[in-house]
Order: C-alpha cells, then sequence, then structure tokens
C-alpha cells in the first residue's frame, strides 16, 4: 500500500489554497482530484457566474488576481487564475483519482477510490468543498410531469430555454441569479421564495456593499447592523407586496448565527418589481403540466430550474464523520482531534462576510500553521 505524508483530497480553490500554502512552506504533498482539471466545478458552473465579493478578498494565498481582472472576477477569469495558480506552485493533482471512503488504521488513515484501491495517509486535507452533491428534493407527482427539470448544477445558459415559461425553485444567490438570467432573456419566469429571506445589494452608489460592511463591523454596540439595516429598507422598500417575506435579523447577524447566507443581489429584486419575474410561495405538488402551489394556485411550466443547493456529505465520506459535523452538516473546524486527529478541512465555512474564498484563504492558513509546530 502507497505511503503518504499529507494528502490533500479535491483541486478546486479549496485544494489548490492548501496546496499553495504548503508549497510556500516546503511541505510535501499529494493532491488527489476525481476529474481531469484543477477548478473543475467552476469550469461547469453557470456562464454568468461572477465573485460576489470583491477581488482583493477573494484571491488564493500568495497570489493576487492580476491588476487588469475586475471588481468582481468572472467564472471563466477565475478557472484561468487557478490554472496559473497551479503551474506557479508546481501543484500536479493526480487526476481521476475519486475517494470513497476515509477510514482510520492506527495512527494513519486508509483512502480508498472508487475502483478500490488503497493508500495510506498520515495527514488527510479534505477539500471537497461544500458544493460536493446537489440537493434534490422529491415532490408527489414529480414523474408525471412532462417537462424538463434540472438541478441548477447542470444550468448554463437561458439559450435552451428560450420562449419558455420557466419555474425557479430557491431564492438563494444561485436561484435569484438564474431567475434573471432567463429574465433577461425574454423567458417568463417564476421564483419559490418558501421563507424569509435577507437581502443586500452587492454595490450601493458605486461602491461595494462588502466593503461598507466590513467598515459598519468595527462600529460599537451594534449600530452598524442597526445603520446597515436602514440603508437596506430605503434602498429596497417594502417587498412584502411582491410576495418577498424579509427576516428583521441583520444579514451579518443571520449569518453568524444560522449559516443562512443572504441573497447578495444584481438585479433580481427589481426584475420582480417590474414583474419580469413573478415571485410563488411553496410547491404542493407537480402534475403532468405544471406546479401546484400551496398558496398560489395551479401554473403550466415547460421547465423547472432547483436552486435548492448542495450537501458536504462529509459524514458518507469519513469514518465515524457525524461526530465531525456542525447542525448544518458541515465540519465544525479546520482542524479536527480525538478519533479524527490527522483530518483537516478546508472551504466549509461560509458563515462569514468574506465569502467562502476568503473562508479557504483562512483555512488554509490555519491547518499549514498547525502542521508547522505538530
Amino acid at each position: 500500500m502507497e505511503k503518504i505524508r499529507n494528502l490533500i483530497i479535491g483541486a478546486g480553490p479549496a485544494g489548490l489554497a492548501i496546496a499553495g500554502r504548503m508549497r510556500n512552506a516546503n511541505l510535501e504533498f499529494t493532491v488527489f482530484e476525481k476529474s481531469q482539471h484543477v477548478g473543475n466545478a467552476w469550469r461547469n458552473h453557470y456562464d454568468r457566474l461572477h465573485l460576489h465579493t470583491v477581488k482583493q478578498w477573494s484571491h488564493l494565498p500568495h497570489l493576487p488576481f492580476p491588476d487588469d481582472y475586475p471588481t468582481y472576477v468572472s467564472r471563466q477569469q477565475l478557472v484561468d487564475y487557478m490554472e496559473t495558480y497551479a503551474k506557479l506552485f508546481s501543484i500536479n493533482p493526480r487526476f481521476g483519482m475519486e475517494v470513497s471512503s476515509i477510514k482510520k488504521q492506527g495512527d494513519h488513515w486508509v483512502v480508498t477510490d472508487a475502483v478500490g484501491e488503497s493508500c495510506l495517509a498520515e495527514r488527510v486535507i479534505v477539500a471537497t468543498g461544500l458544493n460536493s452533491v446537489p440537493k434534490i428534493p422529491v415532490w408527489s407527482g414529480q414523474e408525471r410531469f412532462q417537462g424538463a427539470i434540472i438541478h441548477s448544477r447542470f444550468y448554463k445558459n437561458p439559450q435552451p430555454f428560450k420562449g419558455q415559461k420557466v419555474l425557479v425553485v430557491g431564492i438563494g444567490n444561485t436561484g435569484a441569479e438564474i431567475a434573471l438570467d432567463l429574465a433577461e432573456y425574454g423567458c417568463e419566469v417564476y421564483l419559490v421564495s418558501r421563507s424569509e429571506i435577507t437581502v443586500v445589494p452587492r454595490d450601493l452608489n458605486g461602491r461595494p456593499v462588502q466593503v461598507t460592511a466590513k467598515l459598519l463591523e468595527k462600529l460599537p454596540f451594534g449600530f452598524g447592523d442597526w445603520l446597515g439595516s436602514q440603508i437596506r429598507k430605503i434602498y429596497f422598500g417594502d417587498l412584502s407586496k411582491y410576495g418577498l417575506r424579509v427576516a428583521r435579523e441583520h444579514p451579518a447577524q443571520l449569518l453568524r448565527e444560522t449559516g443562512k447566507t443572504p441573497l447578495i443581489d444584481i438585479g433580481t429584486i427589481d426584475a420582480i418589481k417590474k414583474g419580469r419575474i413573478k415571485v410563488v410561495g411553496d410547491l404542493d405538488h407537480f402534475t403532468e403540466t405544471g406546479v401546484q402551489f400551496k398558496e398560489n394556485g395551479h401554473h403550466q411550466f415547460d421547465s423547472v430550474v432547483l436552486a435548492t443547493g448542495y450537501q458536504a456529505k462529509i459524514e458518507e465520506l469519513v469514518e465515524r464523520g457525524t461526530e465531525l459535523l456542525d447542525p448544518y452538516g458541515c465540519p465544525k473546524a479546520p482542524v479536527a482531534d480525538g478519533f479524527h486527529r490527522g483530518l483537516f478541512f478546508v472551504g466549509f465555512d461560509n458563515y462569514k462576510l468574506g465569502g467562502i474564498i476568503g473562508t479557504i484563504y483562512n483555512d488554509s492558513k490555519t491547518v499549514v500553521d498547525y502542521l508547522l509546530t505538530n
């Protein structure tokens, strides 16, 4: 059985970040990647996707984005950047290596791939990300629906939906942006909003709200949260008449306490106000031609896009994995202890204003600092 000192699983932003830091610290590592490319998930995201966080806080360790990149980096620019990053830090993953299980053996970990071959790793850094497995709900009558139902993972652009009436299920950042993409293309779009939302504009008066939020965090006695709430009320107005229920709590508070990411608005709210996107409540069941809603009657649809999120599924990968998880199904900390000593997790905490790549940046430093001293 092959023995590996430090095994990194995944060659997306998280895997590259930890590998880059380890290379910079002269720590040996091996990277397993199930696809044939670095940053594979980003290659397959929808075309118009940009980071919602500003570029100065969204790059990987030791390599800022190029000066000519825009404030909000595009999907393709991020893919190109990751390719450059891998070359610069001599990160050469073993492609086609899909890990199916991680089990303890003494002080080491037996890592087995999808074809049953195993290696013995002293330390394993799991960097498979929050978006590992799509969440695909099932509703009564769904199998009878004659239109198309796809998860947002398989949505690329609105062209296949030309002339269609489309239902987008989920009003997180992905659902809101896909709905906007379809509406701008001329589709008749309905958007499901099943619970209270928190929403902030991406930019306000030409200034990134993320930058302003960082400054407001420094104000004492929660004044920054209060001020931010007043600004949002003025900016968006009363959204309840459009079918949207806005949570009273400040977005940063909800993010910290519940992990609920705010909707970063890039135009969806305006499209809703103008009637280009119609908001509906929760689904009850499917019919052959459409959807029966719990409160909004029956509507016919040609296609349904499920922007219903993802699951990390660490519990299915790691022995006694449920012991590692917080209430949201993600690892509690970058450095595991106890039974799971020798396991590390990068890029699973999305409960901060810096976004997931900001989390990756910080987690990778925590892990490498630990490796250098233990």
